[in-house]
């Protein structure tokens, strides 16, 4: 099994986090998104992950340093390729093209996932489906009397189907997703000016192939600050349910309150505050006399005589002040 994780984009409507860190490497729960969401497709999978390719933009050898370790640490030989355009999902897909052979996940990292289905690797293809009250603002898959999908629509106007594409897909065969891709891009088929997955998927299922929803009981957003701040309540949420130890040996709590569930990570020092429930606090960072709810804390945060909640830190950030609902990026200081 193989995995492509087009991630090129600089998420600008996470910014400012997005401005020095590329929106898949922004932790919740203490684990950078794109780690999470490898280990969801694993979770899923029977077979073993062989290779994992990131495409991805001009984001510095630190930042692909880091994608390598994030295939590593699940036993997958890590791969980095780059989209030096915003031509489309298709496009993005094309950029790792020597991975599409054989069974290949497609995963766009900006979305978190929770399923207790198994991939089936028997069917032709799977793609990743939820349940929504307002369908009009996403693409949508059309099912038959079988279960199968057997039309793609974008945001329509008119009640076609409420089961929402959620950005991940398993095909059994990658190398006709790629067939597919290339006549895309050599009949200049675009649709606003890009190359679109949808329409590639269209083409396989008028050939023949046989597509199932893998149907999610939660899908988590990580789009702006808000949706990531809940998302990463519901981690938190999720680890606790499954026992993942959340506070580091090396943290040091003195006359403070933890109301779990909270990640505290290596480093981190907390004084005289009162954290969570739903606080993660990244590495070595520094909270003296707060009190903290629903927030996130990257690495090497300063946070003094504050109550903040529902908020977003970034590295490096310092704020010393009162009462707020924060987006402060990387390396910003406030005093008030």
């Amino acid at each position: 099994m193989k995995i492509i994780i087009p991630m090129a984009g600089r998420g600008s409507r996470l910014r400012p986090h997005t401005l020095t860190v590329p929106k898949p490497l922004i932790p919740v729960g203490g684990k950078p998104i794109v780690h999470r969401l490898v280990e969801d497709i694993a979770s899923v999978c029977s077979e073993p992950i062989e290779e994992i390719a990131f495409v991805i933009g001009d984001f510095g050898s630190e930042v692909e340093q880091e994608l390598i370790a994030v295939a590593e640490k699940l036993g997958a030989k890590g791969k980095i390729f780059y989209q030096e355009e915003a031509l489309g999902t298709a496009h993005a897909v094309m950029c790792a093209e020597e991975l599409l052979s054989g069974p290949v996940v497609v995963a766009f990292a900006d979305t978190l996932f929770r399923a207790d289905f198994k991939l089936d690797a028997g069917v032709d293809g799977i793609l990743w489906v939820k349940q929504i009250e307002d369908p009009s603002a996403f693409g949508v898959v059309k099912l038959n009397e079988a279960g199968e999908i057997v039309d793609f629509v974008e945001k329509p106007k008119e009640f076609v189907s409420d089961l929402a594409m959620i950005g991940i897909y398993y095909f059994k065969k990658g190398e006709e997703l790629r067939e597919e891709i290339q006549y895309l891009i050599d009949n200049k088929v675009i649709k606003s000016g890009e190359y679109q997955l949808p329409d590639a998927l269209r083409r396989l299922t008028e050939k023949g192939n046989k597509f199932k929803p893998g149907e999610v009981t939660e899908w988590l957003d990580c789009g702006n600050k808000e949706v990531t701040v809940h998302t990463n309540q519901r981690v938190l949420e999720y680890d606790r349910e499954r026992g993942v130890s959340m506070q580091s040996e090396t943290a040091k709590i003195e006359n403070s309150v933890i109301i779990p569930p909270c990640h505290i990570a290596a480093g981190a020092i907390v004084v005289n505050s009162v954290i969570g429930p739903h606080v993660s606090i990244g590495k070595s960072s520094v909270v003296e006399r707060s009190i903290v709810k629903n927030s996130i804390l990257q690495k090497e945060v300063k946070l003094t005589d504050a109550q903040i909640e529902n908020s977003m830190l970034g590295n490096f950030a310092g704020y010393q002040g009162r009462s707020k609902d924060l987006s402060i990026g990387d390396y910003t200081q406030i005093e008030e």
